[in-house]
């Protein structure tokens, strides 16, 4: 018995834009310059989520993100050792399949010629590629139009575990994206085969399943779909009630988290639970990220966690994103290393239920570093997470919004600093209490008090223990945004006042001797020197946003500065009480926090698996709805 790891799959829609994820016609690219099929410019005609025509003369290549074969993950993390693929097609063709290695390099592996109707079939070894590497094939047509009628890759190999997945969505007030996700799941039965139940998480007021086109998407799901509705308790709280009813389920082995304001790509989450099905040991699988509003652009692939400074970042930092646009799969050597991760997003990552049964639910911190500190978590006890390429959703990126500065500030600095305590490996947290001094020092000569105000309440939390963090689960968000109305500096404006624009180029960052001169200008300016009357009258300057830099604003008294997404601005003014106010307060407080770390890293490690158990979750959940 055959069992099917992945299948040739082409875009859901015509968007062009999609096109280099799938397939590949550019011809420069072709990795061998075989004289019999010369390159030519090549027509791709897709028909199908399968069928593609290849235009006479031409030659497409599959070495594509979503359909070249990751050969060096499913070696490394599986006992698969030979796999078949199988591609089926019309016409006179040459199939020709390829190898790369860790650095990228091609290898021709075999070439078959075709004619008529035909499946062409090519055995494969995984015995070369721990360190990276993938497998792909190119048709090209020879004189007359051929067509690819789908391909598949198979193994004997049985799986290691054979359970169903339960789906968890969690959404707040995106009624919209859910719907087109219940509507391509529907849609896909080839996934739905692999599918227990779908839970959806309605934690908002525009709820899901009062939309217009709901109950026919329903009625195609049947009772495989579920809607649990809940008050507001942030992504962990909507994870966490997933979990917690997939625990319930004899027939789910996993669950698969998704965010709500993603598209997917149906094929990906059939892979990722086969994927976990073939795991050695349970493994988190997770899922790559690509930007939702630029759909070829790639902007998580591998992250992990610094341990020094306890901050997440993507393993190559300086190659993401990527766009796909720009450069394909063959032609970014980088892309070809096998790259492990610490944590994966959970803007689709799949979890064994033997994992959630050993350590328990997310922590109960509302929003951020839930997912990080659950996969650390993992770690800790011995299970990987393993972000597996071909594997990825398209999600609304970071990019356009500016998360530290408004309520959700607040959540970055309590839960880094809380993940921190439970999983630093770093005596006191390392270099972690010198870079959050850093952050409130650059917010403050900014003139960004809000934040600043935030992150000191963050603090005062962290002392307050494991337990206040739990019992304030469903508080904290609509406090920290009540906290705003102290601030003027949160009203936006959408007209940009009278003000002189500064250029668009700022200064390029201080560094050494220079750094530490302009750190001690702006502390002395900021408490020492009075804030001329007018400032907060009328701001003399404004900036773009990605102008506004500490190094530039730190000699201003007032400015105004575009928001983030570009719908205002927001108008900063110098207040030397509050300066110094909070400075001292920063100051103090990480020192007590440096002194009672290992205090706090004890009280919160002993309180973990009461703070994250099913039983301390199922307080916060209100009973079912019929």
């Amino acid at each position: 018995m055959r069992h099917l790891l992945h299948r040739v799959v082409l875009p859901l829609d015509r968007d062009p834009a999609l096109a280099p994820l799938y397939i590949d016609p550019e011809v420069l690219t072709a990795p061998d310059g075989d004289p019999a099929h010369a390159p030519s410019p090549a027509v791709a005609h897709i028909s199908s989520r399968s069928e593609v025509r290849i235009a006479a003369g031409t030659r497409l290549s599959f070495g594509s993100y979503f359909n070249a074969f990751p050969a060096s993950y499913w070696q490394h993390w599986t006992p698969v050792r030979n796999v078949r693929l199988e591609v089926h097609s019309t016409g006179p063709v040459t199939i020709l399949v390829y190898r790369s290695d860790g650095a990228g390099v091609p290898r021709r592996l075999a070439r078959h010629e075709a004619v008529d109707e035909a499946t062409s079939v090519f055995d494969l070894t995984l015995d070369a590629y721990n360190d990276g590497g993938w497998i792909w094939f190119d048709i090209a047509a020879g004189e007359d139009d051929a067509r690819l009628l789908g391909a598949e890759w198979t193994t004997e190999q049985a799986p290691v575990r054979r359970g169903k997945a339960s789906l968890g969505i969690t959404t707040y007030n995106k009624p919209d994206y859910c719907v087109e996700t219940l509507r391509a799941l529907a849609a896909a039965p080839e996934l739905l085969e692999l599918v227990d139940r779908v839970f959806l998480i309605d934690q908002g007021t525009d709820r899901v399943d009062a939309q217009p086109d709901f109950g026919h998407i329903a009625d195609r799901l049947g009772g495989t779909l579920e809607i649990i509705a809940q008050p507001n308790l942030g992504g962990s709280g909507g994870f966490a009630r997933a979990m917690y009813e997939t625990l319930q389920r004899p027939e789910s082995d996993f669950v698969q988290l998704l965010d709500d304001d993603v598209r997917i790509e149906p094929e990906s989450l059939r892979r990722s639970i086969v994927f976990g099905r073939y795991t050695t040991t349970p493994s988190i699988v997770g899922a790559h990220m690509f930007d939702l509003l630029k759909r070829s652009r790639l902007h998580a692939w591998a992250e992990v966690v610094d341990d020094a400074p306890f901050m997440w970042r993507p393993v190559q930092q300086d190659r993401m994103p990527h766009d796909f646009a720009v450069a394909n799969l063959r032609q970014t050597p980088e892309l070809h290393q096998r790259l492990d991760a610490d944590y994966n997003g959970w803007w689709m990552c799949l979890i064994p239920v033997e994992i959630i049964r050993r350590i328990g639910l997310p922590l109960p911190v509302f929003i951020k570093w839930d997912d990080a500190e659950y996969c650390l978590r993992a770690r800790d006890a011995g299970y990987r997470t393993l972000s597996v390429p071909g594997v990825a959703i398209w999600h609304i990126s970071w990019v356009g919004k500016d998360d530290t500065t408004d309520w959700q500030a607040y959540f970055h600095a309590r839960n880094r600093i809380v993940t921190a305590l439970l999983h630093s490996r770093s005596p006191r947290g390392g270099t972690l209490l010198r870079h959050s001094r850093r952050v409130d020092l650059k917010h403050l000569m900014l003139m960004q008090y809000y934040p600043v105000a935030l992150r000191q309440r963050a603090l005062r939390d962290v002392f307050a223990g494991p337990y206040a963090m739990a019992s304030g689960l469903a508080d904290a968000m609509p406090a920290a945004r009540a906290l705003a109305g102290d601030f003027p500096e949160t009203r936006s404006s959408p007209d940009g006042g009278l003000s002189r624009r500064q250029g668009s180029v700022p200064p390029s960052p201080p560094r050494s001797w220079r750094l530490a001169l302009l750190t001690v200008a702006g502390l002395l300016r900021h408490a020492v020197i009075p804030v001329k009357p007018s400032a907060a009258q009328s701001a003399a300057v404004e900036l773009a946003k990605q102008d506004a830099v500490w190094w530039r604003m730190w000699r201003l008294d007032s400015a105004t500065v575009a928001t983030a997404d570009g719908s205002g601005r927001n108008v900063y003014v110098r207040d030397r009480t509050a300066f110094r106010a909070m400075l001292r307060t920063s100051i103090r407080q990480h020192a007590r926090l440096r002194r009672e770390w290992p205090k706090l890293s004890s009280w919160y490690r002993d309180a973990l698996a009461d703070t994250t158990s099913p039983a301390a979750w199922e307080q916060h959940f209100p009973q079912r709805e019929p």
